[in-house]
């Protein structure tokens, strides 16, 4: 199969062979699958995060729940946003049929343990033409919504679990920090919540003009008026927690300088270089600072079916699609939000 393949921080389009499905395990063909920026982050940034991590995790006691993660030596072929058809069956599958669309949790399990579908070099992502995952993940999409639409839900849910995190209620309001797809899924979210207003601050114009149309009440560039600004003059009364979805250093104490006494910021930016705060700006103002990852089964079930429900449209998101070979490009192109906001992959078949 064509896979984008990621080997030592560089990516390279190549044949891999096709993978195969053990027990409990499904072979499925990739219909499409998002390009996130955690994988942009990941191919720029993994190795000082991976340093990191291998700090923390040097004087830990092994843990045999813990999720095994790739080894940047060998191949990886990440892409966790993904919708796929069932090509064939491994032994003991009952509840899935070939044919069938699904969307899974990117997570795959066998008598080796937990892997990272997508940061694993056992189980490959999105960005290649096959994939194993586990039957019981997978969901099956709802009839007639279409797989590029379907291929969303991981994202979605993203934003879906970082409100959840937030603990933002009715009379709540909130500043959204970055229009990026992590940006915009908590937008997303917190208008089908109900919560409002909804500020969401961005500097390119194309990705401020995506929130207006997934509900933030006000846009704004903060070269020109700051987020904060913008809050005080259509509210600056209701309780306030500020969503970092950045993932940049600097971000975090950008929030802290900005918000008012006893806010909430919620960072789901996801920084994998090391970044520096004040802690007298929290002291001072008593605020609360909550950290999210992901989403649980349940929130990745409820964003499915948002989307197949029509609670959300979606549809401004998705600015372009390629094949397998044109991923590097893809990556690049990411880097100007003026033409891309979410890419998707859609594998061709010969």
């Amino acid at each position: 199969m064509r896979a984008a393949v990621m080997r030592d921080w560089q990516l390279r389009v190549d044949d891999l062979p096709d993978p195969t499905p053990g027990p409990g395990q499904v072979l499925t063909k990739v219909l499409a699958c998002g390009i996130c920026g955690s994988d942009l982050h990941m191919l720029r940034h993994g190795e000082e995060s991976r340093r990191l991590t291998d700090e923390l995790l040097a004087d830990a006691a092994p843990d045999p729940m813990g999720v095994k993660m790739f080894e940047p030596q060998a191949d990886t072929v990440m892409g966790h946003e993904f919708c796929c058809e069932v090509v064939e069956l491994g032994p003991g599958c009952s509840n899935l049929q070939v044919g069938d669309v699904i969307v899974s949790l990117p997570v795959a399990f066998d008598t080796e343990g937990l892997h990272a579908v997508g940061y694993s070099n056992r189980y490959n992502g999105g960005y290649a033409e096959l994939m194993v995952l586990n039957e019981l993940t997978g969901i099956k999409v709802p009839a007639g919504l279409p797989a590029e639409m379907a291929a969303l839900t991981e994202p979605l849910a993203v934003g879906v679990h970082a409100v959840a995190k937030s603990r933002i209620a009715g009379g709540d309001s909130a500043i959204v920090l970055g229009a990026g797809p992590v940006g915009l899924a908590c937008v997303a979210e917190l208008r089908m919540r109900g919560i409002g207003p909804i500020v969401v601050a961005d500097f390119s114009a194309k990705r401020r003009d995506l929130a207006a149309q997934l509900g933030a009440d006000v846009v704004v560039d903060p070269r020109d008026t700051p987020a904060i600004e913008a809050w005080r003059k259509i509210d600056g009364v209701r309780p306030l927690v500020i969503f970092e979805a950045v993932g940049v250093p600097g971000m975090i104490e950008q929030a802290m300088r900005m918000a008012p006494k006893d806010a909430r910021i919620l960072v789901v930016g996801a920084c994998m270089q090391e970044d520096r705060i004040h802690p007298m700006l929290g002291i001072g103002r008593e605020l609360s600072i909550q950290f999210a990852l992901a989403y649980d089964p349940m929130e990745f079930a409820a964003a499915l079916q948002a989307i197949a429900d029509g609670k959300i449209d979606l549809s401004p998101w998705l600015t372009g699609t390629v094949g397998v070979e044109g991923v590097p490009q893809a990556f690049a192109d990411l880097a100007d939000p003026e033409h891309h906001a979410k890419i998707l992959v859609v594998p061709t078949f010969t």
